[in-house]
């Protein structure tokens, strides 16, 4: 039986995806492309923004008239923040609870060819336990180590369709990460919805969790998805100070770089906070790359505070900055709010915002101009193979390798969006 499976939104959606092909896989399932006609198809779905909610429903819609005899699975944030969701054609709908019970779902759904609906209200609930030992199609693996958020930042709808913070147990992270290693990964990435809250449910902190998986053995690269900067802690500084295994990037979310507008997002700190420990963190790291978040035209933001905004950015130098025009969201304090700004505001604003994120981009590719790096293939094709560096340069260079191979060799153009590598280099093995 063919399964087609399409995962939207973040890592942890990715994450969660990739379980689920694994347990198909495992009970005799064929996975195919999402663009084949399939008997089983499903979507897991993101609403952290109106467009995201717009490209959920397209992507059912598209599955439903490619085979109007498929099983339609349709799970994830989508559902779970319309909790009265129905749709023709749809015969599965979960929310963010039992995706691990999928292959037990479609059972009985095939058995009994009646519609299952399962979506809880994400109040009490426990950490939903999944083990990855391998990733298809991928360099770098992600681990699962968190789910739910208690920020209740004004903007965001995630804390109500995540629930509250709940972490996996400290002994299954390190077993999981032990044999993705085993299985040929030596890249790994920890993500969670509130990454850096780990542990707090359990006792523990993330500091306590990072202490023993840089330890691990073959691990090459740690990679933090994203992280607040409220979390960055002496303890999190002090193993990034001693174990070169923690990548040279950061993605610390900013959202803007108005006080008054931090405030009214309800984030947990101001500027000066903010551009104190970059500066810290520079100490450590001095080449590090720090990427961020900025939601553009949030209720209240004047030209002003926009000029604010774009002044914070420039004094940090970011080397990359993921532009989210606000989206209001029903349900949250910052859709009630006043002085709504107008969407030709936001365009505009999103495009100044761009092309500063490109230009600090490419002044942070030229640091690394004629030096040595280190880069993990991805992909080859056309007599090339592309890659990243631990800090997340793209690399260009000539010649075919396999993936999962590091190569070392100097940079000697930018040639946006890559960084070229000469093509004296040398080959440092397969993990």
């Amino acid at each position: 039986m063919k399964v087609g499976v399409y995962s939207l939104g973040c890592k942890v959606n990715t994450y969660e995806s990739e379980f689920v092909i694994h347990q198909l896989k495992t009970h005799g399932y064929e996975i195919a492309p999402f663009s084949d006609v399939c008997d089983v198809y499903i979507i897991n779905t993101c609403t952290v923004t109106n467009t995201s909610d717009i490209k959920s429903r397209k992507i059912i819609h598209q599955a439903i008239k490619r085979n109007k005899d498929a099983c339609i699975v349709v799970m994830g944030c989508f559902i779970q923040a319309n909790l009265d969701y129905y749709e023709d054609g749809v015969d599965i709908v979960l929310g963010n609870q039992d995706k691990s019970k999928l292959v037990s779902l479609l059972d009985e759904y095939f058995q009994k060819k009646k519609p299952i609906r399962r979506v809880y209200r994400q109040l009490d609930t426990t950490f939903e336990d999944m083990f990855i030992p391998y990733f298809e199609d991928r360099t770098r693996a992600f681990v699962k180590i968190q789910d739910g958020c208690e920020n209740f930042c004004s903007y965001c709808i995630i804390p109500f369709v995540r629930g509250k913070c709940r972490s996996k147990r400290k002994e299954e992270v390190i077993k999981e990460i032990t044999s993705l290693i085993a299985n040929g990964f030596s890249e790994i990435v920890l993500t969670g919805i509130h990454t850096g809250n780990y542990g707090r449910d359990l006792g523990l902190d993330f500091a306590t969790l990072l202490k023993e998986i840089v330890l691990i053995k073959g691990l090459k690269r740690l990679r933090i998805s994203s992280i607040e900067i409220t979390e960055l802690t002496d303890e999190v500084l002090a193993l990034l100070q001693d174990y070169p295994v923690i990548v040279d990037h950061l993605h610390v979310p900013l959202q803007s770089g108005s006080d008054r507008i931090l405030k009214a997002m309800n984030r947990k700190y101001d500027t000066k906070y903010f551009k104190d420990k970059i500066m810290q963190i520079r100490k450590i790291r001095p080449q590090i790359s720090i990427t961020t978040d900025v939601i553009v035209g949030f209720p209240g933001e004047t030209d002003d505070l926009w000029q604010e905004t774009l002044e914070t950015i420039r004094t940090i130098h970011f080397s990359k900055v993921h532009v989210f025009p606000y989206s209001r969201r029903t349900g949250t304090v910052a859709a009630r709010m006043d002085e709504q700004v107008d969407p030709l505001v936001k365009k505009a604003r999103t495009k100044e915002l761009l092309a500063l994120s490109k230009e600090l981009e490419e002044t942070y590719f030229q640091q690394f101009l004629n030096q040595e790096v280190e880069v993990l293939i991805e992909k080859s094709h056309d007599g090339y193979s592309y890659g990243h560096t631990g800090n997340y340069l793209p690399i260009k260079l000539k010649g075919i390798y396999l993936s999962q191979t590091y190569v070392k060799g100097v940079i000697y153009r930018i040639s946006y969006p890559y960084c070229e590598m000469e093509e004296e280099h040398t080959l440092i093995g397969v993990n």
